[in-house]
This record gives C-alpha cells, structure tokens and sequence, in this order.
C-alpha cells in the first residue's frame, strides 16, 4: 500500500460512534448544511417502507432534523415500492417524470443522475433501497463528515457484508469469517483499482451504495448509468477534488438482498467497461457479454449487452442550470 495511502487511512477512516447526532445537530445549524437522503428503487417494496420510517422518525425529527429532505426516485416497479414508500412518509417520484425530453435508460446510474434535478440539499445521501435491518448510522455515518469538516467531500460507508443464503443464515467464508458478501468487490473492482488507481487502495467498500457527497462536486461529474456508477463516481471524484478530500466511515454491518452468480457477473461487465473508458477513453469492441445456462439440450448461450452509456456532468444540463438560477 503507499504511504500516501497509509496516511490517508489515519486521517480520513473513521467510525460512526465519532460524530454522535447531537454533535452532527449542533453542526446542522450552519449555513449551507441541508441534507437530501436519495433511495433509488426497483421493486424493493419488502424494505423501502422501512428505511423511510427509521429515517423519518431518527433524523426528521424536530429534536434533531438532521435530514430536510427525503425523496425515493422509483426507477419502474411492478410491485408496490411507490405505495409503501409514500405511505412511510417519503415523497415518491419516478424516474420517467424526471427530464422527459430526456428518455430514460435501465440501470440505477441513471436515477442517481436524475434525482439531482428534484433534490435541493447542499449534501446528498445515496441509500440503497434494498438494505434489511436498517440502522440510521448509514445516513449519520456518511452525512457526519460533511457536516464537521470542511475539506471533505465525498464519503462512503464500510462496513461487514454477510453473505445470507435464502435462508437467511449467514454463510462463512475462509477462515470462518461471516463478512464475505462483496463478491464483485472482491474479484473485480478491488483489483482494477489497486492496480490503476493504487490510491484508492484504502477503500473498503468501494462498491457500497451508501455514500454522501457535496452537490457542487456531484454537479461535475458524469454518470454511469449502469453498475458501473458508484465506481466511476469514486474514480472521477479522486480526479476531482484529490484524495484528502474522500473519507469512509465504519456504520457496521449491511444485510440486503444479494444477486445469483450471472447476475454478478453482468455487473463485473460493466464495471470493467466503466474502468477502461477512465483508463483510456477508448471504445470497447464488443460491448456485449455472453454467459451460459443449462437448457434441455446442453449449455445454452445468452448475450446481454453491456452499459455503455454515460450522463453527462448535473452542470451541463440546460434543466438544471435554469433551475439553480431560479
């Protein structure tokens, strides 16, 4: 690991019993401090209300309003993830009304990208809509850092991933351990960034989707629409803003619905093809992937293609720019 890495893990690792939320209150106060919590969802209907109403009731309270505002961008669900979210208390869009001259891409990229246009907070909380036994920390944690210290700008949560069967029992991995979730972590984003982008090394997580940012950095940066996001984001933000301006924050343990293993591997698709456009800005020869599964008669090949489409930087964007004015 470099030094500058070391260094940095000192400096800008911390736990979320650090900034206790009176601490995080107090802090609340200053000018410039609203806070927008996004949870983008996809038929998340068994969870979604339950993050909302730990948020409402832990942090929207008038003893301590450390979140303004609290938006769930429905990217297309068939199940009831708009009703149950309504219903918990969060104001509910979707995607599809967010820029309509714009027409929609699949993937979770783009509602990350759109969810700027109907968001106002100087800090914004990306929460995955799909975590089991939701805790606060997941917002406190993130949201503490911007809040108390000015130079940092983007923070990501760390934390254990158990890898649940359908069970739900916790599965171990080599040496016993029950923090194996994290597969596409593991064998893909890890390695391409302690190989390309050795100063990112010091990420836990780097794949998790609960990190906050600044809006006038997130306003820079271009979008994956795809898996590819949250590994572009962290990437183009190093870029950005440089390495003492990014922290993470240990919020303890993450359970949530985990993918089957072609599922994982669409996903390691595109984020290899997010990290070879910010390695060279070429163009892939064939953005496709093919996997197999077992039909009746012997293996059979399916073609998926791969995300290739970007956003372009919030800032851009005609919609937005007459909105900041206004």
């Amino acid at each position: 690991m470099l030094d500058e890495v070391e260094t940095w893990l000192a400096r800008r690792s911390w736990s979320v019993s650090e900034r206790p939320l009176s601490r995080l209150a107090a802090a609340k106060r200053a000018p410039g401090a609203r806070v927008s919590v996004v949870l983008p969802a996809l038929n998340e209907e068994e969870t979604v209300g339950e993050i909302v109403s730990v948020i409402r009731r832990e942090l929207m309270r008038p003893a301590a309003p450390l979140v303004d505002e609290l938006v769930v961008i429905d990217s297309g669900s068939t199940d009831a993830t708009g009703k149950v979210a309504a219903e918990a208390g969060a104001r509910v869009v979707h995607r599809d009304e967010i820029l309509p001259r714009l027409p929609a891409l699949p993937g979770k990229g783009e509602v990350l990208w759109r969810s700027l246009l109907v968001t106002e907070g100087d800090i914004v909380c990306f929460v995955d809509a799909d975590l089991r036994d939701f805790s606060a920390d997941f917002v406190t944690g993130i949201v503490g850092p911007l809040l108390t210290d000015p130079d940092v700008q983007f923070v990501k949560a760390m934390y254990d991933r158990p890898l649940t069967g359908a069970d739900g029992a916790v599965g171990t991995g080599s040496g016993g351990s029950a923090a194996q979730g994290g597969r596409v972590t593991e064998l893909m984003a890890r390695p391409l960034l302690n190989m390309h982008w050795p100063r990112l090394a010091g990420f836990v997580q780097p794949l998790g989707g609960e990190y906050a940012v600044r809006r006038p950095l997130l306003e820079q940066l271009p979008f994956p629409v795809g898996y590819g996001v949250e590994l572009g984001l962290l990437v183009d933000a190093l870029h950005t803003v440089g390495l003492d301006a990014l922290a993470q924050v240990d919020v303890g343990v993450r359970r949530h619905r985990h993918q089957d293993g072609q599922a994982l591997g669409r996903m390691a698709a595109a984020i290899y093809r997010t990290a070879q456009l910010r390695l060279a800005r070429g163009q892939l020869l064939r953005p496709e992937l093919t996997q197999f599964v077992r039909g009746e008669e012997g293996f059979e090949p399916r073609t998926y293609p791969v995300d290739t489409e970007e956003r372009p930087p919030m800032c851009t964007v005609a919609e937005y720019a007459s909105r900041r004015v206004a």
